[in-house]
């Protein structure tokens, strides 16, 4: 019973004889493995010495009855007479396995013969194919792998001609995964845009008699053929002869309209029924060719170039649902070829779903249309005039762009008109907006009909009514508030009962606290609001005050719908004034105040409404100063139209590239590009890139305290002011007079768990507002130095090279063990102040987190005592400390800030720096380590490697840019990109809206993994951050390209290991000549190697212009000479003697101009420091040594190269998926 319940859970199918006899035999064999039973295939001859006679003959019954159970009957007969596991095993081999010339010719035919036909299933075919591969290989058959994906190609039917093309194009060799993957892809992606649904019909009524006539029982006058109407069968009545339309059944009872015919126009089709596929997903831009529509159909009213609002019929959906006609016109599309052509009497029905070209009406034109190989031509006379390409069994997607039509532009049509008043409304919410249409208080709009917009406000708050007042200093706050008290309670007649606030001081000031227990309201805390405004923070207040203006003036939940203001005046709103916020705004000057050769306008902002004044509050940006004004012309159109560009460039998909391969070609010179100061991000990008990078960390204490998680905060605060106390960072004293306190504030963060054991960390900082501090008076030097990551590497490279421990520790508090050196005083931090001593501030003693001067003062307090317990500094690392133990050996400290790296061949001595560590400061044991700087780290103890990869950042950054559902490809940057300075925005447009794209966040958070553990990325990254002052469009399309890359190489990283001949510091070194294409210099990369993988990498510019191949590769070779001489003289001081540094250049006449210093008239320019090398070479610090081209592995660091070369030099330095 135990025996079938385990089948019967593998689900395994009984061998019947004509399955796949190796798929079955190996996965008999794998359930033979879980039962312990896998000894008995390989008989009694093979029985262990330790198991007798008798345990070997149960075993093998019992892998004997397995085998039968799996057995069909017809199969089972030809094995009765076996009684052993092995000979069952022999005999079914010998059967349907045999390696006899008639199998294996039975094989190659089927192999050779196999085709696949159109319309078949591609992913059955593959199986098939590998399937016989498979079969094959078992009988000793074996071909090279670009062979096998050769025959899969030859084996495909010729709709994938192009495909085949375009696999094939460029590439030297072929892998029979890559094929197929590249195919499952196409596959995939076909069939998913082409997934048909049940569809949607559309039976149209008009009001004019426009095509064939219907007798009263509403049948084609025209009819059928006697054929057709034997076979056609009704889906109402069951019945043949007619369909469901036309059923008596269908139609009883039906009300008869003299007008309403069917819109056919000209049209040969039979029926007018419109089938649309509603699962198409990612169509809505494009045309249709269909062949079942009666006329062309879009919803976009913007695309029109020519419009007439119509009311020519409605259109009823299969679910029965109603849509209008509205309009009709023509329409503008720029074809494949690059010809404009015109579609006419499109109509525009806006609660359609896809774009539909009717064939119909085009044949009634005159045109014609044939589909071959998936592309269909409509043609007319001799000329071809669309193109489309197949998408579905009976769907084709017109291979062309719309061009949008003049209409568009129209400030009077009716989206315009909607996003113009949902912009002067704050982008207030779709159903605020539909409550004060529904009143008729929106003048020009027809509908409220909103698309996406990311600055929507949905105003849910229970408040009615909202008040602005603006403080120079937080004392005002009280004097304001009565004010305010005296106001409200005298329009009222009704006292104040609770006030709400966010906790700040000047809420909690003793005459405040006094006045509210007297007066009555109580006070609540309660989270503050944040607006952000597209302008500078100088017009933080304005904005706040425009933003109460329109909430008071927005319809709220609280209020059932009602408008807080007249609520509260019993008036009704007039919104006829609103305007957008922020906008242009054109100030009519007066006669007096100019002459006639003076304009008679001026530009200014537009600000709001100034109480109790009739005009504008607008903002003079040359006189700097407000102005108020009656005689004001908007100009609203350059926001809406700068707010639908916005959205237009965002709904752009990253997907539209397919995945490529590089090819090596020869570069093409550009332009050079014109210099421009760099462009700084508008108020309206920091918001951007706010909400880009928000977290779910709180960002204030009120927030902490009220959050679903305040307990743990708590812990995490009342453990760090702890620590502060124990640490005498600071007494309380009063403040002296001209002295002027710095604040502070709480930093909270989530960290992830170091090890499987404790949860994820929550962390409470409390840091110092150091920007307050002035130079000279609150502080002097702040350089602090940290370990640098190659020197972090090479020490990862000895422990997995030595086996030696690795322990991680981390310092609670480190700022706090430094003293300061300068007189500071800090107000007490929020929520622990001390009872009494509310008045007093803190006089610093220790140095606090966000002090500009505390790193540099913790690190000396570090630095001594490492050096007072025996350590030495390192002099080519001054963060990497080094002792040498009685035994000879090793031990190892790398400090970054307040994380440390311990690595010792004995944990006794790991053990006792801890110790020392811990008396001296409140240190952290993290154990093994796991994690450093965001590179997690892997270790096979037994197998001496390390593995090094940042995998969760990479996620992280991936999903924080949008780019985790992007399709990867398979290199950081393809040969295509040929970036340029010319291709930098070249107009005031095009500046404003790459301003809107977070190219230096990205470029930044690629850099970071290039930097760490990413070798791979090391030139794709050194050329798009030469952009980074003033970007353009194609530099972004390179830097989403790196995103790609990294979506499917996110597990990469890199491999220490202990092998033959890696454990000294090896360099590959190479140049690409004039590669940059604005100056033309060249690009130097190198890379070297310590235990088989990369701790030191680069890719840059040459600073001056090349010469000559030869000049370049020279220029390469010093540079990174200078490298290779900081990284002996680093492992020498981490116990690691060799000689020469063994440096690896491809070219043979760079290498002859370093060794021989024979003077040449072609080299007399070149500078002298690059001459340094001939020097390194004769005392023997640096051996330079000829490879290939194709074995140096710099190649990847110079230019874009294959796929195939890309692996290989991934593979020379061990960077692969862990």
């Amino acid at each position: 019973m135990a025996i079938n319940a385990s089948i019967a859970t593998v689900g395994l199918v009984k061998f019947d004889g004509t399955g796949n006899f190796g798929l079955w035999q190996r996965r008999v064999k794998d359930l033979l493995v879980q039962q312990g039973l896998v000894k008995a295939l390989y008989g009694k001859t093979k029985k262990p010495e330790k198991m007798t006679d008798d345990e070997w003959e149960e075993l093998d019954m019992k892998a004997v009855s397995t085998i039968r159970l799996l057995l069909a009957d017809e199969v089972m007969y030809d094995v009765m007479e076996e009684n052993s596991t092995a000979g069952i095993w022999l005999n079914l081999e010998k059967r349907y396995m045999s390696k006899s010339l008639t199998n294996k010719l039975h094989l190659k035919q089927k192999l050779y013969g196999l085709k696949m036909t159109e319309g078949a299933d591609l992913r059955q075919h593959i199986n098939t194919f590998k399937q016989i591969i498979s079969d094959m290989l078992r009988i000793d058959i074996k071909f090279e792998d670009e062979d096998k994906a050769m025959m899969l190609l030859t084996s495909l039917p010729a709709s994938y001609e192009h495909l085949v093309t375009t696999l094939l194009y460029g590439k030297e060799t072929l892998e029979l995964e890559e094929v197929s993957g590249a195919l499952l892809d196409h596959y995939q992606r076909k069939h998913k845009d082409s997934a048909e649904s049940s569809g949607e019909g559309l039976v149209v009524k008009g009001y004019q008699d426009r095509g064939r006539k219907k007798d009263k029982d509403d049948k084609s006058a025209r009819g059928r053929s006697k054929s057709k109407s034997k076979t056609v069968k009704c889906f109402k009545c069951q019945k043949k002869g007619h369909m469901k339309r036309e059923c008596p059944e269908w139609n009883k009872g039906k009300e008869e309209s003299s007008t309403s015919v069917n819109v056919v126009a000209d049209s040969e089709s039979d029926g007018d029924m419109l089938s649309v596929s509603s699962s198409t997903d990612g169509l809505n831009n494009s045309w249709l060719l269909d062949s079942a529509c009666s006329f062309h159909v879009t919803p976009h009213r913007n695309w029109f170039d020519t419009y007439r609002s119509i009311n020519c019929g409605s259109v009823r959906m299969g679910n029965d649902a109603t849509c209008t006609i509205i309009g009709m016109g023509t329409i503008k599309i720029k074809m494949s070829d690059g010809v404009v052509r015109t579609l006419e009497e499109v109509r525009h029905i806006p609660d359609m779903r896809k774009n539909l070209i009717s064939l119909g009406t085009l044949d009634s034109k005159g045109y014609s249309y044939k589909s071959e190989n998936g592309i269909m031509k409509v043609s007319k006379g001799a000329m071809v005039v669309m193109t489309g390409q197949k998408i579905s069994s009976n769907v084709y997607k017109l291979l062309g762009n719309t061009i949008l039509g003049g209409v568009a532009a129209v400030a009077e049509s009716e989206d315009d008109d909607t996003l113009l008043w949902h912009m002067r409304l704050g982008h207030m919410s779709e159903r605020g907006m539909r409550e004060l249409h529904k009143r008729n208080l929106l003048t020009g709009i027809k509908s409220c009909k909103l698309d996406f917009c990311k600055y929507t406000v949905l105003w849910e708050s229970s408040v009615g009514k909202a008040w602005v007042y603006f403080l120079k200093n937080k004392s005002e706050a009280f004097a304001k508030f009565k004010i305010w008290k005296a106001e409200v309670e005298n329009q009222t007649g009704r006292k104040i009962k609770c006030l709400r606030t966010d906790n700040g001081t000047e809420y909690r000031d003793g005459d405040f606290l006094k006045f509210c227990e007297e007066h009555g309201p109580s006070q609540k805390t309660a989270r503050c609001l944040r607006l952000n405004a597209e302008l500078p923070k100088i017009f933080w207040a304005e904005a706040v005050d425009m933003a109460c203006y329109i909430i008071n003036r927005s319809p709220r939940v609280a209020l059932d719908g009602k408008v807080a203001e007249e609520v509260w005046t019993g008036q009704e709103v007039d919104y006829s004034f609103m305007r957008i916020f922020g906008c242009p705004a054109y100030v009519h000057i007066s006669g007096e105040d100019r002459s006639k050769l003076d304009p008679k306008s001026k530009k200014c902002i537009f600000l709001g409404f100034k109480k109790g004044v009739k005009g504008y509050k607008l903002w003079d940006p040359v006189a700097q100063k407000v102005v108020i004004s009656r005689d004001v012309v908007f100009d609203e159109k350059s926001m809406t139209k700068a707010f639908k560009e916005e959205k237009s460039q965002a709904a752009e998909s990253s997907n539209n590239i397919g995945r490529s391969t590089v090819q090596d070609s020869t570069r093409s010179d550009r332009p050079k590009r014109n210099k421009r100061p760099p462009v700084r991000y508008g108020f309206e990008d920091l918001v951007s890139y706010a909400l880009l990078t928000s977290s779910e960390d709180p960002s204030t204490f009120q927030e902490a305290i009220e959050s679903s998680e305040k307990d743990k905060w708590m812990e995490a605060m009342v453990e760090e002011n702890e620590s502060l106390s124990k640490n005498k960072t600071w007494e309380l004293t009063e403040l002296p007079k001209g002295k002027k306190p710095i604040g502070c504030k709480w930093v909270f963060k989530k960290k992830e768990a170091v090890s499987e054991k404790e949860g994820e960390r929550f962390k409470a900082r409390l840091v110092a507002k150091g920007y307050s501090q002035r130079h000279g008076i609150d502080y002097d030097e702040v350089f602090s130095p940290v370990v640098r990551h190659t020197s972090i590497r090479a020490v990862l490279a000895l422990v997995a090279d030595q086996d030696l421990e690795l322990e991680q520790l981390d310092v609670k508090t480190a700022f706090l063990h430094g003293n300061l050196e300068e007189e500071i005083f800090m107000e007490q931090p929020e929520g622990f102040k001390q009872p009494g001593t509310e008045n007093l501030v803190c006089r610093l003693k220790k140095s606090l987190y966000g002090l500009k001067q505390s790193p540099r003062q913790w690190y000396k307090r570090f630095d001594s005592y490492m050096i007072q317990i025996g350590y030495t500094r390192c002099e080519y690392d001054c963060c990497v400390y080094v002792r040498i133990l009685e035994d000879g050996s090793y031990i190892f400290l790398l400090l970054y800030v307040d994380d440390m790296l311990i690595a010792a061949k004995s944990m006794c001595e790991v053990n006792r720096l801890k110790s020392l560590l811990h008396k001296e400061f409140e240190m952290k044991d993290l154990g093994a380590a796991k994690k450093i700087l965001g590179m997690e780290i892997r270790r096979d103890r037994e197998a001496r490697k390390l593995w090094l990869s940042q995998k969760n950042y990479i996620r992280k950054v991936l999903e924080k840019f949008s780019m985790l559902d992007a399709k990867p490809v398979s290199t950081p940057l393809a040969n295509h990109f040929r970036l340029s300075g010319s291709q930098c925005p070249k107009n005031e447009e095009e500046i404003e809206n790459m301003s809107k794209v977070p190219y230096a966040s990205a470029v930044g958070c690629l850099m970071y993994a290039m930097v760490c553990t990413r070798p791979d990325l090391a030139h794709a990254v050194s050329t798009v951050s030469r952009y980074m002052a003033n970007p353009g469009r194609e530099h972004w399309n390179a830097v989403k390209w790196i995103f790609r890359y990294l979506k499917g190489t996110a597990e990469h990283g890199i491999l220490f290991s202990r092998q033959p001949g890696t454990n000294s510091v090896v360099g590959y070194v190479d140049a690409d000549y004039a590669g940059e294409v604005d100056d033309r210099r060249s690009t130097t990369g190198y890379v070297f190697t310590l235990s088989g993988g990369p701790i030191c990498w680069k890719s840059t510019l040459q600073s001056i212009v090349a010469m000559s191949t030869t000049e370049a590769e020279y220029m390469a070779v010093a540079e990174a000479a200078k490298e290779a001489l900081w990284l002996k003289g680093l492992v020498k001081e981490l116990g690691l003697n060799q000689g020469g540094v063994q440096m690896h250049c491809d070219s043979q006449s760079a290498i002859y101009l370093a060794k021989n210093q024979v003077y040449h008239a072609r080299t007399k320019h070149i500078d002298v420091r690059f001459h340094k090398i001939r020097e390194l070479i004769v005392t023997g610090d640096i051996v330079l040594e000829k490879v290939h081209t194709s074995e140096n592995a710099a190649d990847m660091l110079t230019k874009p190269v294959t796929t195939a070369k890309f692996k290989h030099c991934l593979d020379l330095v061990n960077v692969s998926s862990l």
